[in-house]
């Protein structure tokens, strides 16, 4: 049932009518403490009027070790803490550096003993420096140079250097005036890779002295932004870079010419290797040719020395006649006018067919017959016996 039913008295503060004020908070606290001092004890002292002042004494004793109790239980719990995964946790005791802490739940002894300093170590930080630089050649260079990195230790960044950015900054001009001064103006803006070259060794410059100083930073990457030379020369460096641009240009044209003639080239050459290999197999084969011929010749003249030497004879003369302006003809049985093409004979470079002379040649040689040589090159020569 609940307490403010009708026909009920009763309310939570005690005997009270329920159509009384709100209930009086001093009689609530003294419940509340004979309560506590029930639990710690103190309730024996209360049965008569002497020992009611020890019986005060005890409740308050009690009152101050409850709210102890509960304030060391409250301080106990402010010594957790989270450190997230981008970060690192540095504890201090009394402001001396205890250990490091990854990401996680953690626990150290509330303040004011242990102290945490959370240093995000995972953050790209990026510092500047523009300046203009004397380089080796005693010319004056405008430069704007970006460096980024991180943290790479929590305790050298906190404590070693008084200000790890600052250092950083430092460190970045120093490093760059160095290697600037090292180099001349056209290793810089004119030379292919010079810029790259500058950078690379920036950054090494400035992470040398960054962990000689034990900063606890690490230079991830360092941006050329920008180099110009100075104005007074800058039309000059600009047909510079121009130039640059049309060797480039030209290189890159020669280099597509090799590729296309190289190839080109490599293939006449198998060719011709290939002809002077067939020139050679067809040489070889002809000379063994004409050698196992002689050898044949050879063998047959020896059997028949005549004949073969007349043989021999015929084919030296049909080879030697079926290139020549002379002509040869038996006019024994033959008629007596005969028709020359003289104008033929006598055209230049003309060729003429002798292969029917030279058959008849070779019958008239077998008879031995007396041929009658006329002379086609000089119309004018007298003909012989036959002809008048």
């Amino acid at each position: 049932m609940a307490w403010n039913e009708p026909g009920k008295d009763q309310d939570p503060w005690g005997s009270r009518n329920s159509n009384q004020g709100p209930p009086d908070l001093d009689e609530v606290v003294r419940k509340l403490q004979q309560r506590l001092n029930s639990l710690f004890g103190g309730g024996r002292g209360s049965g008569g009027d002497g020992s009611t002042g020890s019986g005060g004494r005890g409740m308050g004793i009690a009152s101050l070790g409850l709210v102890a109790v509960v304030a060391l239980v409250v301080w106990l719990l402010f010594g957790f803490y989270i450190v997230d995964s981008a970060e690192r946790g540095v504890v201090l005791r009394f402001g001396k550096y205890l250990e490091t802490t990854g990401p996680g739940l953690h626990w150290r002894v509330p303040p004011p003993v242990d102290d945490v300093i959370k240093v995000n170590v995972d953050a790209v930080r990026t510092v500047s420096h523009q300046a203009q630089m004397l380089t080796k050649d005693e010319n004056l260079i405008q430069i704007s140079l970006g460096v980024q990195y991180q943290v790479k230790d929590a305790q050298d960044y906190l404590f070693q250097v008084r200000e790890a950015d600052y250092t950083l900054s430092e460190a970045t001009e120093s490093a760059l005036r160095a290697v600037v001064g090292s180099k001349s103006l056209d290793d810089i803006l004119v030379v292919t890779g010079g810029r790259e070259v500058l950078v690379n060794e920036t950054e090494k410059s400035i992470q040398e002295i960054l962990d000689l100083y034990r900063t606890g930073l690490r230079v991830t990457k360092v941006n050329l932004e920008s180099a110009q030379p100075p104005q007074e020369v800058q039309d000059a460096f600009e047909d510079a870079i121009r130039a640059r641009e049309d060797e480039d240009r030209y290189k890159k044209q020669a280099e597509a010419y090799e590729r296309d003639i190289i190839p080109k080239a490599e293939g006449d050459v198998q060719r011709l290797i290939e002809e002077a290999e067939a020139y050679r197999q067809q040489v070889v084969e002809k000379s063994r040719g004409e050698t196992s011929r002689f050898l044949q010749t050879l063998t047959e003249y020896r059997k028949a020395p005549d004949v073969t030497r007349e043989r021999l004879y015929l084919e030296t003369m049909e080879e030697v006649l079926s290139s020549t302006s002379k002509v040869l003809i038996k006019v024994k049985e033959g008629n007596s006018l005969m028709y020359l093409p003289l104008d033929r004979l006598l055209g230049g470079g003309t060729t003429i067919d002798t292969r029917p002379v030279d058959d008849y040649i070779k019958r008239s040689v077998i008879e031995e017959s007396q041929p009658v040589r006329v002379d086609t090159g000089n119309p004018r020569a007298p003909r012989g016996r036959e002809g008048r």
